[in-house]
């Protein structure tokens, strides 16, 4: 049976192409992609419009198969370290648990390179994101951990593209685990893995995203 597929982070980078796909998937029938401002309409997708600071405890649209989440932005953007672990920690774990209440079987969280409790603030933020979701306890839990994400975005990120710009000319000199990634196979990525059957938790490093 076509599964109930809950994506939050529609339309960032990664979340749009998680859209893209899972409407184009057979194994997909339905999509609920809660956003900030309205997305085209789609036969085959449920868009309630609302502020995520005010995530309802219960909606009809929790119900879901399986999630994916790729909410995320930084810390100059958000403008301070507790707004960054807002959007990057809080709403995460927040949406999962009210997921699983709702029968949530499967998650897939995009995660970072580097995730580390031991790491700077950046990197233990998305450790302890991953670590409040798997806390929920999912059936089947997927982190992919991608490098810098190439893409073409919205609103510039000077570190990310300087630090795409000399990986490019690094080229193969760089080792695969820090090369960017592209936006489209992050997302091709977290869609197969949460879609898989088997049970238990399964974490895709950077230089794995491709297989």
């Amino acid at each position: 049976m076509p599964v109930t597929l809950l994506l939050a982070g529609a339309t960032g980078a990664v979340g749009a192409h998680v859209l893209r796909l899972a409407l184009a998937d057979p194994r997909v029938g339905r999509v609920a992609a809660p956003t900030r401002r309205p997305l085209a309409p789609h036969p085959r997708l449920d868009n309630p419009v609302l502020d995520f600071v005010d995530l309802p405890e219960r909606a009809g649209w929790f119900a879901a198969d399986a999630v994916i989440c790729a909410l995320g932005t930084t810390i100059r953007a958000a403008g301070s370290q507790a707004a960054f672990a807002a959007v990057d920690r809080e709403l995460p774990v927040a949406l999962a648990r009210r997921a699983r209440a709702a029968g949530a079987r499967a998650f897939a969280l995009n995660s970072s390179l580097g995730a580390s409790q031991r790491g700077n603030f950046y990197q233990r933020t998305k450790a302890e994101a991953e670590d409040g979701v798997r806390a929920v306890g999912f059936e089947r839990y997927v982190i992919v951990r991608p490098a810098l994400i190439d893409t073409v975005r919205a609103t510039m990120r000077p570190a990310e593209a300087a630090g795409i710009l000399l990986a490019r000319l690094a080229g193969r000199l760089l080792p695969a685990r820090y090369r960017p990634v592209p936006a489209e196979a992050i997302a091709r990525c977290l869609l197969e893995r949460v879609l898989a059957p088997e049970a238990g938790e399964l974490i895709v490093e950077s230089e794995a995203i491709h297989q």
